[in-house]
C-alpha cells in the first residue's frame, strides 16, 4: 500500500509530467509555424514520452492501492523569441524535472518505501538521458546560429528522432502503449 504522502507526491508529479507533454506540444506547434518540421517532430515525440511518463505514474499509484487524481494542468508557454530560446527552455525544464524526480527519490528513501525507490530509478536514468540529449542540441544550436543552412541541417537531423530506447522498451506491452 502506498502512503498518503507518497500518493500525494506522485499525483503532483503525474500532473508535472502531463504539463511537460503540453509544453512540448506547444513547442512542436511553434516549430511547425516556423517551418522547422524536424524540430516539430522531435518535440512531438518528446510530448509522447511525457504523456507516457504520466501514464507510468498513474498505473503505479493504482498498483500500490492508491488513487490517481487528475488536477488542472497549467497552460504552457506558447511563443518564444527564437528556436535557440526554445532549446534553452527545454534544457531548463528538463533540469527542473530532474530536481522533481530527485526530490521524490529522497522522499521515498525517507518513507522507507523501497518499491517507490525501484519505480523511481527508471525515471532517474531517463532524466540523465533527457538532460544530455537536450543539452547536446542546445550546444549545437549555439554553434549553428539561428539562420541559414546549418539551422536547416539541424532541423533535418532532429526530424530523424525516434523514441528513446528506455521509453520504447518500457512502452512495449504496457497499457500506456495502446
Amino acid at each position: 500500500m502506498i502512503s498518503q504522502t507518497m500518493q500525494d507526491a506522485f499525483n503532483k508529479q503525474m500532473n508535472a509530467e502531463a504539463y511537460s507533454g503540453y509544453l512540448y506540444i506547444s513547442m512542436s506547434s511553434y516549430f511547425e509555424s516556423k517551418g522547422l518540421k524536424g524540430m516539430a517532430k522531435w518535440m512531438a515525440n518528446q510530448a509522447r514520452e511525457e504523456f507516457f511518463h504520466t501514464s507510468k505514474f498513474y498505473h503505479y499509484i493504482l498498483e500500490r492501492g492508491g488513487r490517481a487524481l487528475m488536477a488542472p494542468i497549467d497552460g504552457p508557454t506558447v511563443d518564444w523569441d527564437s528556436p535557440l530560446k526554445v532549446w534553452e527552455n527545454v534544457v531548463s525544464h528538463e533540469r527542473k524535472v530532474t530536481s522533481l524526480i530527485n526530490n521524490l527519490m529522497n522522499m521515498a528513501k525517507k518513507e522507507n518505501d523501497h518499491a517507490s525507490e525501484v519505480f523511481l530509478q527508471w525515471f532517474v536514468s531517463e532524466q540523465v538521458e533527457e538532460e544530455a540529449a537536450a543539452d547536446e542540441i542546445l550546444q549545437k544550436m549555439k554553434i549553428a546560429g539561428e539562420a541559414g543552412a546549418v539551422l536547416f541541417m539541424m532541423d533535418n537531423e532532429l526530424g530523424q528522432r525516434v523514441l528513446s530506447p528506455l521509453v520504447a522498451a518500457a512502452m512495449v506491452g504496457t497499457p500506456a502503449a495502446a
